[in-house]
C-alpha cells in the first residue's frame, strides 16, 4: 500500500516520551489527565504529539495551552467523558466522537463486571501505547469501518464458559486484532508465559506482535519487497497449520538463537516477522525515551558498553539503523542488569544475532521507504 499518509496522520517529530503540563511544565505522564501541580486537566493531543493542559471554551470545545492563539478546540473522546478509559481528544471538525485509537475498536468487553472494566482500561492504555509509535513512524492508521480491504479493527473478547465454547484465541486476520482480555490479568499472563516457557509476556508485546502480522499486509504482500523478505524470514507461504502443529509438538529446533529472535519466531515465517515487528517497536519505544531524558552510558572501562544520546527513532533526519543498534545493545545492557538487581526478570531477556539484525534492519528499511513514498521524509 503506498500513496498518502491516511487522513489524520500525524508525524510525531523530536523526543516526545517526556511530557510536561503545557500550563506549569510540570512532569506528567502519557497515561495522565490531571496535573497534580496546577490541576488542569490533560489529554493526549494526537495531532500534535503532546499532553495538552486543557482549557474549557464557552462553545463547549477545549483548548490546550500554549498553541497558536485560533487554533482549533478540541472534544474529549466519549471514552474520556463518559467511561473514564481514554485520555485522548477529538479534532473540533471530527464528526467521530471517539478518538483515533477507541474508534479502531469493533467489540469491547461486556462492562458488567468491574474485572472486565479494569481488563478494558489496561487494553486501551497498552493499545494507546503501541498506535502512539505507529504515528509517529509514519504509519497508516485507518478504522476497518471506512476501510473493509486494508483498515484496522479490534475485538477484546473474553472465554466462554457455556456449553462447548472455545477459548478465545489472540491473533489477526485481515486487519481484525483479537485480544484475549484475560491476557490483562497480571496473574493469568503470567502463568501462561510460565507454561509457554516464555522468557517475555506483556500485554504491550501481544499489541505489538499482532499489528505487525497487520501491517506485513500492508507493506509487503502486495510489493516488491516480497522476493527480500522471503531471502530473510522463509517463504510465507508454508502450510501454517502444520508448521504450528510442528512447533507445539516438537518445541524449536535445536540452535535457534542463532537465527531468530524468539523461539516463537522459528514456528512460520509469518511469526517470524511479526516477532521481528514487535521487536523494533520495543527498540523504538525504549531509545526514544532514553533519548528524551538525556540518558547516556560512560562507563569506567572501554570494554563496557557505553552510549552517547540514542538517536530519535521518530525523526526521520536521525534514524539511522546502525546507531540504533548500537544503542540499543548498550540500553538493554544496562536495564537488565538493573532489573536483576532489583530481584526481576530481565527487562529484554533476548540476544540478538547478526540474522535476527538483518531482519530488524529490514523493518527499518521498509518503514522508511513507505514513510518517503507516502512524502513523510523531512
Amino acid at each position: 500500500m503506498s500513496g498518502p499518509l491516511a487522513a489524520g496522520s500525524v508525524m510525531i517529530q523530536g523526543p516526545v516520551k517526556t511530557f510536561h503540563c503545557t500550563h506549569c511544565q510540570n512532569l506528567v505522564f502519557f497515561e495522565n489527565v490531571r496535573c497534580l501541580n496546577c490541576g488542569h486537566s490533560l489529554a493526549f493531543l494526537p495531532d500534535k504529539g503532546l499532553i495538552g493542559a486543557l482549557i474549557e471554551g464557552a462553545d463547549g470545545l477545549w483548548r490546550a495551552e500554549l498553541l497558536p492563539p485560533g487554533s482549533p478546540g478540541y472534544r474529549l473522546c466519549a471514552n474520556y467523558d463518559q467511561v473514564s478509559v481514554c485520555n485522548w481528544v477529538v479534532a473540533a471538525d471530527d464528526r467521530n466522537d471517539f478518538c483515533r485509537s477507541c474508534r479502531l475498536n469493533r467489540v469491547i468487553p461486556d462492562l458488567t463486571s468491574e474485572r472486565n472494566r479494569i481488563a478494558w482500561f489496561r487494553l486501551e492504555v497498552a493499545k494507546r501505547r503501541m498506535l502512539y509509535t505507529l504515528l509517529g513512524l509514519g504509519l497508516p492508521v485507518v478504522p476497518k469501518d471506512g476501510d473493509q480491504n486494508s483498515g484496522l479493527a479490534f475485538e477484546f473478547l473474553e472465554d466462554s464458559h457455556v456449553g462447548d465454547a472455545k477459548r478465545v484465541l489472540t491473533g489477526h486476520d485481515n486487519g481484525l486484532i483479537t485480544i484475549n482480555i484475560a491476557e490483562a490479568d497480571d496473574v493469568h499472563r503470567e502463568k501462561e508465559r510460565t507454561l509457554q516457557n516464555e522468557p517475555y509476556r506483556t500485554l504491550l508485546g501481544h499489541f505489538r506482535h499482532e499489528v505487525g502480522h497487520y501491517f506485513w499486509d500492508i507493506l509487503i504482500s502486495s510489493d516488491q519487497k516480497l522476493g527480500e523478505f522471503r531471502e530473510l524470514f522463509g517463504d510465507e507461504r508454508a502450510d501454517y497449520q502444520a508448521a504450528l502443529n510442528k512447533h507445539y509438538d516438537q518445541g524449536a529446533p535445536a540452535q535457534w538463537e542463532q537465527s531468530f529472535i524468539s523461539a516463537y519466531a522459528t514456528m512460520h515465517p509469518s511469526e517470524d516477522w511479526a516477532e521481528s515487528w514487535a521487536h523494533y517497536l520495543h527498540m523504538v519505544d525504549a531509545l526514544e525515551t532514553a533519548g528524551a531524558v538525556g540518558l547516556a552510558l560512560r562507563p569506567a572501562r572501554s570494554d563496557e558498553p557505553h552510549m552517547g544520546p540514542p538517536p530519535d527513532p521518530l525523526n526521520p533526519r536521525h534514524r539511522d539503523f546502525n546507531s540504533m543498534i548500537e544503542s540499543w545493545v548498550a540500553l538493554t545492557y544496562v536495564l537488565n542488569n538493573i532489573s536483576r538487581g532489583m530481584g526481576l526478570l530481565d527487562i529484554y531477556p533476548f540476544v540478538l544475532s547478526a540474522p535476527a539484525v538483518r531482519k530488524l534492519q529490514f523493518i527499518h528499511a521498509t518503514i522508511d521507504e513507505y514513510r518517503s513514498a507516502a512524502g513523510g521524509s523531512a
